[in-house]
């Protein structure tokens, strides 16, 4: 891997774990809005940005989480499966913003994931728990969409990484 490939996830993980410390009371509920997730946009510029948003996704959990170990695995999980869906759906098309709209709504539909790590935690019930979680995660992931998009005209992502 690159120096500048390892520095630009670096960086990306670092954003990621402070967003996530900022607004950790609404990051970790059966009612989330986890404001970092709109950084898993990047894997659509990208797929060099995997590592640094899976770091963040990690170092967030383990730092912030109440739900250890669960959210490490889960939480980890989750992530990791949405990317590697997105990385190869993404593949159909070439528009950036039909592209960002796959990844929302797969993230969206992995969330089951984390409603089953809410039942197991805190015996939550799994389908009323996804629906919350679910609803929380295509908000963010939706608002990111132009967020991600206008920084791009700024900062163009597919470039920063090699």
């Amino acid at each position: 891997m690159k120096i500048k490939t390892l520095a630009v996830n670096s960086i990306i993980a670092a954003l990621y774990i402070a967003m996530t410390a900022l607004i950790q009371p609404i990051a970790f509920t059966n009612i989330q809005f986890r404001i970092p997730e709109i950084f898993n946009h990047l894997i659509v510029y990208n797929k060099k940005y995997f590592l640094g948003i899976i770091i963040g996704v990690f170092l967030s959990n383990l730092f912030f989480s109440p739900l250890l170990p669960y959210d490490l695995i889960f939480g980890v999980l989750h992530s990791v499966i949405s990317l590697c869906l997105t990385i190869v759906l993404s593949r159909l098309t070439n528009n950036i913003w039909v592209k960002m709209l796959i990844n929302s709504v797969i993230f969206t539909l992995m969330m089951f994931i984390i409603a089953i790590e809410l039942n197991i935690a805190f015996e939550l019930p799994v389908l009323e728990t996804y629906l919350y979680c679910a609803l929380g995660e295509l908000g963010v992931m939706l608002f990111g969409m132009p967020v991600m998009y206008l920084l791009n005209k700024q900062i163009p992502f597919s470039e920063l990484i090699d």
